[in-house]
């Protein structure tokens, strides 16, 4: 069933669909009278809802689903921004659906592609716009939010969280292995985790220095190397299991 992000407060019991919406369900969707369709309003409640009119698009709800597939945890990325267009667009989409709740690309030391100040807004307007229509895919309550930072000290400033840390690959080198379970199994739900990944260059020595200073803690993600766009994703399922799939056999 289509799920919808509906920016409209809970209480009304027939709603007018905003106009991309409203085109998405009754000309690509080809929905009709009686079709019914899931609406996530304000309150990021999940209400089943039935097609009543389409022109204009409206919909009246019939009953609140009580549905929520959001992590435990609320988990910021913090994502040295990558060389290429399309590593941030797959990031955004993927770590949508494994359930981040914030986005954010810093330009690094060690960044290759740099953001002109003049096209910043529209990068992140693009990638906002995937991030909604992978949250709409994945049936998630709420729309992650994606942003940008001109660098590390920025992103850390504009980002605290009840824990920070940072996936740096000397770990991994230097055969850790336990820092990131262990952080996971002593976090309890509605807390906030921040973590850190470097470029494709990796994160230098005065980045790390920063994030010591800030409290940020090193974790592996295993042994192996992983690119800049696979540690986002490696971290989310790891939060997932933690924090959802492995929560009844603590």
């Amino acid at each position: 069933m289509q799920r919808y992000f509906i920016n409209q407060p809970a209480g009304q019991t027939e709603l007018e669909l905003p106009k991309e919406v409203a085109h998405h369900l009754v000309t690509v969707m080809r929905a009709q009278v009686g079709s019914q369709v899931e609406v996530v309003l304000s309150n990021h409640r999940v209400y089943l809802a039935t097609v009543t009119t389409t022109a204009p698009a409206r919909v009246k709800i019939v009953k609140d689903l009580d549905r929520d597939s959001e992590l435990p945890l609320r988990v910021t990325l913090l994502c040295g921004l990558p060389k290429t267009k399309e590593k941030p667009e797959m990031i955004v989409q993927k770590a949508t659906e494994l359930g981040a709740d914030k986005i954010v690309f810093f330009e690094s030391a060690r960044s290759i592609s740099h953001w002109a100040k003049q096209k910043q807004d529209k990068k992140i307007a693009r990638l906002q716009k995937i991030a909604d229509g992978a949250a709409e895919q994945s049936h998630r309550n709420r729309q992650p939010q994606v942003a940008y930072s001109p660098d590390l000290r920025t992103a850390l400033a504009d980002n605290p969280a009840d824990q920070r840390v940072v996936a740096w690959e000397e770990s991994a080198k230097q055969g850790e292995t336990s820092a990131l379970h262990q952080l996971l199994t002593q976090m309890t739900p509605g807390q906030s985790l921040a973590a850190v990944f470097g470029p494709e260059g990796g994160l230098t020595s005065q980045e790390v220095e920063q994030m010591q200073a800030a409290e940020v803690v090193p974790v592996g993600l295993g042994p192996r190397i992983l690119r800049t766009e696979t540690a986002p994703l490696y971290f989310l399922a790891a939060v997932s299991y933690a924090s959802e799939l492995a929560v009844n056999h603590r």
